[in-house]
């Protein structure tokens, strides 16, 4: 008997599918410190404990991102072990904080799924749902993902594609900060709430390169196993002909360096769309920029901003690239993200 397993392919999938992901994980303040080392994150929210304590929290948080990236870590061996990419982020909500100690597992319900008109692959569309050992759900978001069919002779005819919301309500968003102790000098950003403008892009300068090493440690450290990041005798065989930087190292950079003009944006609230617009590759260097999309005053402290950080790789952030005309990505577009975070207002 076969004890090994070649992870699921689209004809293993369907409509209602639950599934129950292995290896819980307990996060460590090593964990903390290492997701920092490796992403250069700087919001104080997320670095000082007494930031923290004086803004609702209990204690130093795990950054959202971190516990987003091992929620789906634990997913790849059931979901995309055989995908060809993540394609794509709807509805998700970051629910209660995550801290040093906390035990995080995941489970998952497929949505959709429909076969591509090459024969050759298909697209499943999944929930996954974080918890903490204490059963209580941390995160939730919906992701669908290009996977390879097993038999390309076999026809799936159950195609069944899900409604997605096109972003989170503002008014369903739950900030654990109170930011009634908010010091600027401390964040590093005098610009609040009511600083910002709809319309208003940023440009967040600075650059940062990745490097083969790196990207490993990251995506061990999230236990991701998809093959497209790690097997490069495989990878030398498919379309790069090397291996791809896990979409979610592209997030978590962009998201550090957009902390140059959105430093007081820390508190990732909801995850309205994203999109992993093009591949990123060892040596390349990614920059970052942001449109304000919207603004949603939740408490007398506290206001949101909904945000779309666009990832471009070697090349100036400050062209604010879009859409061709023909509705396709400009060369060089890593990612395209639209969040909800929380930020003090005056």
């Amino acid at each position: 008997m076969i004890k090994s397993s070649p992870g699921n392919f689209l004809e293993d999938f369907h409509v209602g599918m639950e599934l129950r992901h292995a290896t819980p994980l307990t996060l460590s303040d090593g964990d903390v410190s290492l997701y920092r080392g490796l992403t250069g994150t700087r919001h104080a929210l997320y670095c000082a404990e007494t930031v923290a304590t004086a803004n609702g929290f209990e204690r130093l948080a795990v950054d959202p991102l971190l516990a987003f990236h091992v929620v789906f870590g634990k997913t790849v061996p059931d979901l995309s072990l055989n995908a060809v990419a993540n394609l794509g982020y709807a509805d998700g909500r970051f629910l209660r904080p995550v801290y040093p100690g906390d035990t995080l597992r995941a489970e998952s319900q497929v949505l959709g799924l429909k076969e591509n008109s090459n024969g050759k692959t298909g697209v499943v569309y999944i929930r996954t749902r974080g918890l903490n050992q204490r059963d209580e759900e941390v995160l939730s978001y919906i992701r669908w993902v290009m996977v390879h069919k097993r038999d390309r002779s076999s026809k799936r005819l159950d195609a069944r594609i899900p409604d997605l919301p096109k972003a989170v309500d503002p008014a369903t968003l739950q900030p654990t900060g109170c930011y009634d102790h908010w010091d600027d000098a401390l964040s590093g950003s005098g610009h609040r709430y009511e600083d910002y403008a709809i319309g208003e892009q940023i440009d967040h300068v600075d650059g940062m390169t990745v490097e083969d090493a790196e990207h490993q440690v990251a995506t061990r450290l999230y236990q991701n196993t998809a093959r497209v990041h790690f097997n490069a005798f495989a990878q030398a065989k498919e379309r790069f002909g090397k291996r791809l930087i896990y979409g979610g190292v592209v997030i978590s950079l962009a998201r550090a360096l957009s902390f140059n003009g959105l430093g007081n944006a820390a508190e990732l609230l909801a995850i309205n769309a994203g999109t992993h617009a093009g591949p990123f590759f060892a040596g390349e260097t990614l920059f970052a920029w942001s449109e304000i999309l919207d603004k949603a005053e939740l408490s007398d402290t506290t206001g949101a901003l909904r945000l779309r950080l666009v990832a471009v790789k070697d090349q100036d952030p400050g062209q604010f690239v879009r859409l061709g005309a023909d509705g396709t990505y400009a060369k060089g577009v890593c990612l395209d993200f639209d969040y909800w975070a929380a930020i003090p207002r005056r």
